[in-house]
């Protein structure tokens, strides 16, 4: 009994270590604070209403808690997973003439399309058949947008946009970790003194799913699922299974990770659960030996992190109403200074060999330009057109 007793004791301990705890919390607030708003943009750009809005929380919140919980325990390691930022980007440039009928059915195929890539095993050889340069240049010109709204929004908001970007770039130099949620903390700051944030209508009521029944066409599958598809692979997946890679977990198979986080897409699509993949910089955070001195113990963070996410996701309606009520401007600048890092280091990946840069600012300036041709938008076509300079300029070589 007493040797139960001790064994229970140590059990809970060593679930209980705070540094696991707060490593799993800290990835979480990150992950919220970093790109949620980008998710509103989405969302209201498919014409989602407030329920309907609370429900994309509650499935993205539910669908990432139980993912890693569940794979973190399987495999033994910081399989941690996470919303598709970049896909939350695109599309909430991409979804204004769609409806939100035809968004959930982009979800449906997105997801599906990565669960066959799962299965079959064609995950790496569709990434070799899309150039990463051209990958990372439409990629770049879905979030050019959100990177100059940062500066257009100090016209609205000055002293408000200027604190933040301020805060950003000291908390950079000092604690770069804690960057981005250091400047939300003072924006909400600065529109609590302004007077332009309003707690009073927060409702601590448990979310509810809401069943969007998917419609398709071809249109929208070409023009955005597939899109959706290839940055959430390359931009996502990818990373996340590097940063796997580089600290030591290469035993956990990529194909079950993938695909898991395929179905679990399938499932909640209809919910709002518009992307689910394997996490890159928040998994780093359950990775590092801050988490854990032991390696083999660090799932546990990611573990805590899965609990965090599925509480947040239960209160899914009282993160939209929390958010809702900031000030445009903020969640602009917010969504701006999250995206600096991955539009910097898009970029510099797409640019970066002298050979290939025609074709990547073809697809850069494409993608961004918002063009719109037989119904399909422009980061399809600038897949395309970049794809046709490569190989044109290539077979030139």
């Amino acid at each position: 009994m007493i040797s139960t007793t001790h064994s229970l004791r140590g059990l809970a301990s060593s679930w209980l270590r705070p540094s696991s705890v707060s490593a799993g919390f800290i990835a979480v607030l990150v992950g919220y604070t970093s790109s949620v708003a980008i998710i509103f943009q989405a969302a209201s750009a498919a014409g989602a209403n407030g329920t309907q809005l609370a429900s994309w929380m509650w499935a993205l919140g539910v669908g990432m808690g139980i993912t890693c919980v569940t794979l973190s325990l399987v495999w033994r390691a910081p399989v941690l997973t996470a919303w598709s930022t970049p896909g939350a980007a695109l599309l909430a440039t991409s979804l204004g003439n769609v409806g939100l009928t035809h968004a959930i059915g982009i979800f449906i195929v997105s997801s599906a399309l990565i669960v066959l890539c799962g299965v079959t095993g064609w995950f790496q050889k569709i990434m070799d058949w899309v150039p990463r340069h051209l990958a990372s240049a439409m990629l770049a010109g879905i979030l050019l947008r959100f990177g100059m709204d940062l500066f257009s929004s100090m016209h609205g908001q000055p002293v408000l946009v200027i604190a933040m970007f301020a805060t950003f770039l000291a908390a950079r130099r000092l604690l770069p970790r804690y960057s981005v949620p250091l400047a939300l903390l003072v924006g909400i700051i600065c529109a609590l003194l302004q007077g332009t944030l309003s707690l009073s209508g927060l409702d601590w009521t448990p979310a509810h799913p809401v069943w969007m029944t998917p419609s398709f066409s071809l249109s929208s599958v070409i023009g955005v699922a597939l899109p959706l598809f290839i940055v959430t692979m390359t931009s996502q997946n990818i990373p996340g299974l590097a940063v796997l890679r580089a600290n030591g977990y290469a035993r956990v198979p990529a194909s079950p990770l993938i695909s898991w986080t395929g179905l679990t897409g399938i499932v909640l699509a209809p919910f709002g659960g518009f992307a689910f993949n394997l996490a890159a910089i928040t998994a780093a955070i359950c990775m590092s030996p801050d988490a854990d001195p032991d390696a083999a113990q660090r799932y546990k963070a990611s573990v805590w992190a899965g609990v965090f996410y599925f509480i947040t996701g239960i209160f899914g309606a009282t993160v939209v109403a929390l958010f809702s009520a900031f000030p445009h401007e903020l969640v602009a600048a917010i969504a701006g200074l999250a995206l600096l890092g991955t539009l910097s280091s898009s970029i510099h990946d797409s640019l970066r060999a002298p050979k290939h840069r025609d074709a990547a600012l073809v697809t850069f300036l494409a993608t961004a330009s918002g063009m719109t041709l037989l119904g399909i938008g422009s980061a399809f076509w600038g897949l395309v057109l970049g794809g046709v300079c490569h190989f044109v300029l290539r077979r030139k070589t």
